[in-house]
């Protein structure tokens, strides 16, 4: 096995690793953008400095990046008004074609040279532990990873980050809710390699706590825990969802029985046509659902929590109203002509139509005063009942609601919605039903793909 993993790897390592011209025409642009942005700084009225961050910073990023973060740092005591204010200004003189971004504060994201560039202003504090945006830890990262990482680590480094976005759990994004660059280079750093880490995780059994500099003073409640080396109050892990932990142990020990390119290499579908879609649905006899509607320009870290809980609360409702949800899927695409997004919410289910009755039970008979209300609640009624099941009373009674539409008629608003789409969806949606979600094959083809030939 050794020497097929190691064939394995070094076939990966060849396309993961910048070559020398691309280190240094990356390293050429990051330090003329540094120097405008010291030049932007200089007319300032206020002192600040500009530093590198990120893995382009660290030596960890992989062949064909083509991003650099560069960070302002000002005075601490600075206002958070003028902060915002002079940091912008930085980021239009060195971007002048870039435009604006919202994290905890405004910056400017832009172009250079044909790399894409994040400008961010931030705090220059003592500590990660005197942040006063969460961005002011970023540079103590950068610095506490360069003084332990050397090339040979960076290599190995480079090779989890090409693995991860292979098996695509790597991005911090509230989308994906992966692994991030830090905490992939901190989980390297961890276990001494790339081959260690995956044995590793192979291994692993959540939830998993890691305390790399020792803190020992905070635990947290997630399949994975990274306690971050600057700031012992803090979770690197804390966006990364137990499905890509389960991902990610699934295809460790993929690669560890079978290693093999294909595994560093992200495999995108091909979409699914409009006809595949309906043949899978007269396979599977099942009743899907799919809500299609327009949503405003959001960042996609707004997006995404909002369509996940819009999902799950459309789920519970069609549960409770006897519909019995099998799986289900959020989805959203932009077409770059476009404003705004168009979403699509899809359960499917299994039952498309519900009988007239329903089961109702009671309370058991020796609960004398509740028992007595329900009885006599129903006995001159138009149910069957009640009568007795066991302990306690039963009724059949008439179903309220026997097909999804009428279910999306009366309770699609009283359902957990994030608030933009129960927004979005009062302005109007439309209801695919059955073989009508075939529809969806023109803009979510890969999505239906993925969905109905599913993998871990």
């Amino acid at each position: 096995m050794t020497d097929a993993f190691e064939r394995a790897l070094a076939a990966v390592r060849d396309r993961v690793n910048p070559d020398p011209e691309e280190r240094r025409t990356l390293g050429a642009a990051a330090d003329r953008l540094a120097e405008r942005a010291r030049e932007a700084v200089a007319s300032l009225p206020v002192d600040a400095d500009v530093v590198q961050v990120g893995s382009t910073a660290r030596n960890t990023w992989v062949s064909g990046d083509r991003d650099i973060d560069l960070f302002v740092r000002f005075d601490s005591t600075l206002d958070r008004t003028d902060l915002e204010t002079y940091g912008l200004e930085v980021g239009h003189a060195v971007l002048p074609d870039g435009h604006e971004e919202y994290a905890e504060h405004p910056y400017v994201k832009g172009t250079f040279e044909g790399y894409d560039v994040d400008l961010v202003p931030c705090y220059a504090v003592e500590s990660a532990a005197d942040i006063r945006s969460a961005v002011d830890r970023t540079p103590f990262h950068t610095a506490y990873l360069e003084s332990r990482i050397d090339d040979e680590l960076a290599d190995e480094v480079r090779l989890a980050k090409g693995f991860l976005k292979g098996i695509g759990v790597y991005g911090s994004d509230l989308k994906t809710r992966g692994f991030s660059g830090y905490l992939t280079e901190l989980l390297v750093v961890e276990y001494g390699g790339f081959r260690a880490f995956v044995e590793a995780v192979a291994d692993w059994r959540p939830p998993v706590e890691l305390d790399p500099a020792d803190h020992g003073t905070e635990t947290f409640d997630a399949p994975l825990s990274v306690v971050d080396p600057t700031d012992p109050e803090r979770n690197v892990a804390a966006v990364v969802d137990a499905e890509n932990v389960a991902r990610l142990q699934h295809y460790a020990r993929e690669l560890l029985a079978d290693p093999r390119e294909e595994l560093f290499v992200r495999d995108d579908p091909a979409p699914l046509e409009a006809a595949g879609v309906r043949e899978h649905l007269r396979q599977r006899g099942t009743a899907p659902l799919a809500l299609r509607f327009s949503m405003p320009e959001l960042v996609s870290d707004q997006l995404y929590p909002q369509l996940r809980r819009s999902r799950e609360g459309l789920i519970r409702g069609l549960d409770d109203a006897g519909f019995d949800p099998l799986r289900s899927a959020a989805w959203a695409t932009r077409s770059e002509s476009e404003e705004g997004w168009t979403c699509v919410l899809l359960v499917e289910l299994a039952h498309d139509t519900l009988p007239v009755i329903e089961r109702h039970e009671g309370p058991p008979v020796s609960a004398s005063e509740h028992a007595r209300g329900f009885y006599e609640g129903y006995a001159d009624g138009p149910a069957y009942g009640p009568f007795l099941d066991g302990g306690r009373y039963v009724v059949e009674r008439e179903r309220e609601l026997r097909t999804p539409a009428e279910f999306l008629d009366a309770r699609l608003f009283e359902v957990a919605l994030g608030a933009h789409v129960e927004t979005a969806l009062e302005s109007g949606y439309d209801a695919l039903t059955g073989e009508g979600i075939a529809e969806l094959a023109d803009r979510f083809g890969e999505e239906l793909r993925r969905y109905f030939e599913p993998r871990p």
